[in-house]
């Protein structure tokens, strides 16, 4: 599996020229998708499916629809995220009601989970045996809103946490996972914390938290603020929980009319969108809004090594793209296709 592959000029011309049916197979199947970054496109809205995209670490490879292309079956409606535990990915499909379950390396279909899902939004992984689901469950109702607790092993729900309303990105630290309630179709300002199977506190945050970093024994809160169409417009915040004590150390708030989102980190940089912009800030000696760096319209965002990765979602009907930018110089180094609304990167290590 973990062989070099030798392309030919004549095969990687070949694979520049995708279909422009996002909904078909890619002709080419690279050997492994050991390295390299994964797109997950959420695909259009009501109808179709959602795909990946894959982009090898040199950035040698580019194949679309890679799911479809090993397995011959769409993936479903709409492609949510993703996420790695052990040798597996699993993917959320959110208006399908289900987890895909492939092999990270191969991408072979391993398993679905279908049973005791509701909206799922994020996945994230714990202690080899444990994972965890966001879900909404009736979008437009806020009092079903939970956590599914999944065993990896079997690959199916064991229990689900009730929690507040709208939770959606996670994180973990040491055996802890923490929530931020962005709160679905309406706005929440809560970070809940979950042990094991259970909600041990919520945090109070800013308003509509939407990403979250940990950087050291600090966990960095993103808060795009409530937005002027639901009635009462608050700004946005950068909030700061030391995680030994779990709880605000700081609150560091933007104008009224400025809703940030998108938090990434690069060591002890963060970076973050705003008004057409991604803005850098450093945790030593946080100022906001930062500094200004690149300009553009970004859909997600990921720092690494170095690296700024965005995606682009354009007019959001047709295919968009992944920008990648070296952050010494803050000059775009790399422009690749994607699916149809690249919603979010990740990085198969």
């Amino acid at each position: 599996m973990k062989k070099l592959l030798l392309l030919s000029l004549t095969t990687l011309l070949f694979i520049s020229c995708s279909s422009d049916d996002d909904n078909t197979s890619s002709e080419y199947i690279p050997d492994d998708y050991e390295k390299g970054v994964f797109i997950t496109n959420e695909g259009p809205f009501n109808n179709g499916s959602g795909t990946i995209t894959y982009i090898s670490e040199d950035y040698s490879t580019v194949a679309q629809s890679i799911y479809k292309s090993v397995n011959g079956f769409d993936l479903g409606n709409i492609v949510q995220s993703m996420g790695f535990e052990n040798d597996n990915a699993y993917i959320v499909v959110n208006n399908s009601n289900k987890i895909m379950v492939a092999n990270r390396y191969t991408f072979e279909s391993v398993d679905s989970i279908k049973t005791d899902i509701a909206s799922p939004r994020h996945f994230i992984g714990a202690s080899g045996t444990r994972g965890y689901v966001t879900n909404w469950g009736d979008p437009n109702d806020n009092s079903d809103d939970f956590v599914a607790v999944l065993d990896l092993r079997s690959n199916e729900v064991v229990t689900t946490i009730p929690v507040d309303f709208g939770p959606e990105k996670m994180v973990s630290h040491n055996t802890k996972v923490y929530v931020a309630h962005q709160g679905g179709y309406g706005q929440n300002n809560l970070v809940s914390v979950i042990s094991g199977i259970s909600v041990e506190k919520t945090i109070t945050v800013g308003d509509v938290p939407n990403s979250m970093v940990v950087s050291g024994n600090e966990l960095y809160v993103l808060c795009g603020g409530t937005p002027s169409y639901a009635g009462t417009e608050t700004s946005g915040s950068l909030v700061k929980i030391d995680l030994l004590t779990e709880t605000v150390t700081d609150t560091f708030n933007f104008a009224t009319t400025d809703h940030p989102t998108n938090l990434t980190a690069d060591g002890n940089n963060l970076f973050y969108s705003l008004n057409g912009k991604v803005y850098k800030v450093n945790t030593s000696s946080v100022t906001l809004p930062g500094t200004g760096i690149i300009d553009g319209l970004f859909y997600a965002l990921k720092a690494k090594d170095g690296k700024l990765y965005a995606t682009d979602a354009g007019d959001f009907a047709s295919k968009g793209s992944l920008k990648i930018f070296d952050l010494s110089t803050n000059q775009e180094i790399q422009d690749f296709q994607t699916g149809i609304i690249p919603g979010g990167i990740y990085f198969n290590e």
